[in-house]
């Protein structure tokens, strides 16, 4: 059931913080518009600096503080 929903690529309402590398080999970096559509809750985006594809072993910090802005954000 819950497969079949996730496969229709619902709307994602909770507030979420999108992040690209700038050093990604695979998927270059973006200003996160082109997914922006998916998201009808408040959203950012971030590009990290000297950052590939693997952002939360390459820049922990920078990954965690992310994760934390929004687990500390009042609802």
């Amino acid at each position: 059931m819950i497969e079949q929903r996730l496969a229709a690529q619902p709307t994602i309402t909770v507030p979420t913080i999108t992040l690209d590398g700038d050093a990604d080999g695979i998927v270059p970096a973006t200003d996160g518009k082109s997914t922006a559509a998916k998201f009808s809750g408040e959203r950012q985006h971030r590009v990290m600096p000297n950052v590939g594809h693997n952002l939360p072993q390459e820049d922990p910090k920078a990954f965690a503080t992310a994760v934390w802005e929004l687990a500390s954000k009042k609802r």
